[in-house]
């Protein structure tokens, strides 16, 4: 784990998505296509918001997110429509998007056709993970029902998790693809979220998820 600090959010937007360019344009000198799994939430808008104009070849990237929560694509709470707004913009507006929820249906039915959409764009060429104060990722929440075997090294790419503390069921990729991305980026913000990164490293997966994934992960935080 290599931890960076920025004196603000605006500067670590800046050489994050600069990061992520640079790992994107690498990855395609050698592949036809390259993966990029996003957070949702609020922590990297402003990310998408720098790395959405980076001159590369947008329309070899297939852009996903690492989770997302079972409600439609416009509604306020969709990780899909954060992605749309803010990263599927300017240049990155040719990139191919590839969305979880699928109307009308329950997650478990659909895991199997989702693992056949994101099969083959694995190891993923690039994530960029957040991580709460409860020190959940993506949608492996501790002590969730479930989570044992979301974490599972021999785990499916897909988990369906619905956490006490959330409103809607949640599908989230497992700790296994998480971890295996070739490019690892986690953003956090805030001394809780530094304070709560520590604590994990002390504790088993299960109760601080973020420990599943930090292998050669580059930590980014700013005040």
């Amino acid at each position: 784990m290599k931890f960076h600090e920025y004196p603000d959010q605006e500067m670590l937007a800046i050489e994050v998505a600069n990061e992520i360019a640079g790992d994107l344009k690498t990855h395609l000198l050698h592949h036809d296509t390259a993966s990029l799994a996003v957070a949702g939430g609020t922590t990297p808008g402003l990310i998408f918001d720098d790395l959405c104009a980076a001159d590369i070849d947008w329309d070899r990237v297939h852009v996903m997110a690492t989770d997302e929560r079972w409600v439609p694509a416009d509604n306020a709470r969709s990780n899909a429509a954060m992605i749309r707004a803010r990263l599927l913009q300017n240049r990155a507006a040719s990139a191919q998007f590839l969305p979880f929820h699928v109307l009308n249906q329950q997650p478990e039915d659909v895991l199997a056709e989702l693992e056949d959409q994101v099969e083959p764009n694995l190891p993923l060429s690039v994530l960029l993970l957040g991580m709460g104060e409860d020190m959940h990722t993506a949608s492996l929440f501790p002590g969730a029902d479930g989570i044992e075997a979301a974490l599972a090294p021999d785990a499916p790419a897909f988990t369906v998790m619905r956490p006490d503390s959330q409103p809607e069921a949640r599908i989230s990729l497992t700790a296994r693809v998480l971890d295996a991305a070739i490019a690892k980026h986690l953003v956090i913000f805030g001394n809780a979220k530094r304070q709560a990164l520590e604590r994990a490293m002390a504790l088993p997966p299960e109760n601080a998820p973020i420990q599943a994934v930090l292998s050669e992960v580059s930590v980014h935080w700013a005040p």
